[in-house]
């Protein structure tokens, strides 16, 4: 089960677009959607997150139709937690951060991956052990008396910290690593795959590379970022696949990848993969170019491939419908005319699963990159000249 605020920050259908992803990050989980709860609010109550009156609807309908999972679309605060499970008693919460970290920790596959999602998930749990000790609240002395309760909780405070303090210490030798094995590739061009989650990154990476990374229809189905060597026509470059990005991502599970995202930190080329079949393709774009911009200090060459083709559709509008045109409305020719004068650098339309127009990716591709790499290796020039001689 689901749970939103409609804040004055947020429209209605923004709000539901939110519960959407919501449920597919449940489904992706492994849980199912049985219902959603809804409240206009100006800002979340801050003992509870939703007002009283909602929560007991929410409780009500917990308790008749047997609801073992409850989860909140917004980050909940420790205090907001404890509250509610008070309230709903013997139910599972889940907040949005809670439940990514969960689908990190089930997609996590190589030992930095793992420390990655580790290190998010303690730096998430630290300040909200006190709700875990609810149960000790009794067994505490007077003033001035420590009790048991809270010995515990202190401890494991401690005991979370030291595991921090090592992961940290694990991540940045991982990152040491990383970094020289970035040096050790020596001056070819990197190209990285950013993108939205869930948008066709992977499978865009196995048709390039003609490699077999793991790629299905979930979201954050890549943790790992993977680096292949490949060529278009005669020049040689690296393609890295890196970790989707989505919105409210918690931003410790930001800093805990950041050997991950230097990949795209230090490319030469950008391949920002959308899927346009996505109803909200704009603002997932958006949402990527907003961590972009947090993550690189000068913009890069980009070539924003607009994926999924094959599954794009529209609704024409009638020649005596007179109501505004929407998003819906518009064809792909008139998608492509929007954003062709839109964008800044380049643009493709593919299909990565039917292989169409991959050539023309290509094609784009070698442009970008060989102007690079001309420019790094100059005594290379007369291999170029010879290849389109012939």
């Amino acid at each position: 089960m689901g749970v939103a605020l409609q804040s004055e920050n947020v429209s209605y259908g923004t709000m539901m677009e939110y519960l959407d992803e919501l449920s597919f990050l449940a489904e992706t989980a492994g849980a199912e959607t049985v219902k959603v709860f809804t409240q206009n609010l100006d800002k979340p109550i801050t003992a509870t997150f939703i007002g009283k009156g909602k929560l007991e609807e929410i409780k009500k309908y917990v308790e008749e139709h047997d609801v073992d999972l409850v989860i909140f679309d917004d980050e909940l605060t420790p205090t907001q937690l404890r509250n509610i499970e008070k309230e709903l008693q013997g139910k599972k919460i889940l907040d949005r951060t809670n439940l990514i970290l969960d689908i990190f920790a089930k997609r996590a596959r190589t030992a930095e991956a793992r420390a990655q999602v580790e290190l998010a998930q303690y730096q998430y749990l630290l300040p909200r052990l006190a709700g875990m000790w609810t149960h000790l609240e009794r067994q505490k002395g007077g003033i001035g008396l420590r009790g048991p309760g809270e010995t515990e909780i202190e401890t494991d405070r401690r005991i979370i910290r030291d595991k921090i303090s090592r992961l940290k210490e694990q991540l940045e030798r991982i990152d040491k690593q990383m970094t020289t094995q970035r040096k050790n590739r020596g001056k070819l061009v990197r190209v990285a795959l950013v993108g939205y989650t869930n948008v066709g990154k992977s499978t865009l990476m196995n048709l390039l590379s003609k490699s077999d990374v793991f790629a299905e229809n979930k979201l954050f189905a890549t943790l790992d970022t993977t680096v292949r060597k490949i060529t278009i026509r005669n020049v040689p470059l690296l393609l890295a696949d890196t970790v989707g990005f989505i919105r409210k991502l918690p931003t410790h599970l930001v800093e805990s990848f950041k050997s991950t995202l230097d990949e795209v930190r230090e490319a030469d080329v950008i391949l920002h993969v959308v899927d346009i079949s996505h109803p909200h393709f704009e603002e997932q774009i958006q949402v990527v170019n907003e961590t972009l911009s947090q993550l690189l200090t000068t913009p890069k060459p980009t070539i924003t491939v607009f994926n999924k083709i094959d599954a794009f559709t529209f609704e024409p509008k009638a020649e005596d419908d007179l109501t505004p045109v929407e998003r819906q409305n518009y064809s792909l020719d008139d998608l492509k005319q929007m954003w062709m004068s839109k964008q800044g650098g380049e643009t493709v339309y593919i299909s990565a699963r039917n292989k169409e127009n991959i050539e023309e990716l290509k094609e784009k591709l070698y442009a970008v990159v060989k102007e690079i790499h001309s420019a790094r290796f100059p005594f290379n020039d007369f291999l170029y000249q010879e290849y389109e001689e012939e």
